[in-house]
């Protein structure tokens, strides 16, 4: 008998057949039924969903390409910029220093002839007072020489020594 049972799993009877066939199907119906659909309705949605995420991560990538793009033009126009404004400035501090330099030798120039011009000045009133007062002298010595009368040459000379060294 167990030899006959053994034999029954391999070779299965029609009645056995029939009854697992009708079960599956109705299984299969019913799971075709309520899961397959929304089974393919997530599958679908989720090749949706990741074909939005490649598409976005592409168009993410585009314009992360086009940014650094963006960036590095940016960042070459920022140093042409910097450096035009450098150039500017250097060629602003050397006008300035230029003007100033100038200035000051304009300046100095100016301040040197004003000097020359007070010193000429001054050289020209001190021999005025040098002239006026050798005049006064010498009216003071001709005073003094009329007022006495001298007899002779030699007390006349005499006279005129000692005055000189006296203002002397």
């Amino acid at each position: 008998m167990l030899l006959y049972d053994a034999m029954e799993l391999i070779t299965p009877n029609l009645g056995l057949v029939f009854w697992t066939t009708l079960c599956f199907i109705i299984f299969w119906l019913f799971v075709g039924k309520l899961a397959f659909k929304p089974i393919a309705r997530a599958i679908k949605s989720r090749e949706e969903s990741i074909e939005e995420a490649l598409s976005s991560a592409k168009k993410a990538k585009e314009e992360m390409l086009q940014l650094q793009t963006d960036n590095q033009a940016a960042i070459k126009l920022a140093q042409q910029e910097a450096s035009q404004i450098l150039k500017e400035a250097r060629d602003l501090k050397s006008a300035i220093e230029s003007n100033a330099q100038a200035k000051a030798k304009e300046e100095a120039t100016k301040i040197v002839a004003e000097a020359r011009a007070e010193i000429q000045k001054q050289k020209e009133s001190a021999l005025l007072e040098v002239k006026q007062e050798v005049s006064k002298l010498a009216v003071q010595i001709a005073e003094k020489i009329l007022e006495k009368e001298l007899s002779n040459s030699k007390e006349q000379q005499d006279f005129i020594s000692d005055l000189v060294n006296k203002l002397n």
